[in-house]
């Protein structure tokens, strides 16, 4: 993967409250990293017709490991406006260098 198809901004959110250094509880949406992915809308070939799993997802995102950060999928993807649940997680060929995202775009 070059830089050259990791051409789309995305964001990772996560939803989960979390504490300042003050102490105060913050509610509502932080974003975890701003990055470029490589971003691919589910199309009819042949590549998503053979993954089984994806007959939920609508999405795929593929992106650089993000040093200290593990995605789950209680974290969201916001690409061009729109938020993506992530339905699975894989890391490429357990290297520790790109990670691939199926997601679920998010309606309304």
């Amino acid at each position: 993967m070059s830089f050259g198809k990791m051409n789309t901004a995305i964001d990772i959110i996560s939803t989960e409250p979390q504490k300042d250094a003050e102490g105060f509880v913050n509610h509502g949406d932080t974003v975890l990293a701003r990055i470029r992915a490589y971003f691919e809308q589910k199309n009819s070939t042949e590549k998503w017709r053979n993954m089984a799993q994806s007959s939920e997802a609508n999405a795929l995102f593929r992106f650089r490991c993000i040093p200290n950060l593990e995605i789950t999928k209680q974290h969201i993807i916001v690409c061009n406006g729109m938020r993506y649940n992530i339905f699975s997680v894989e890391n490429i060929k357990n290297r520790n260098m790109y990670v691939e995202v199926l997601a679920v775009s998010v309606d309304g």
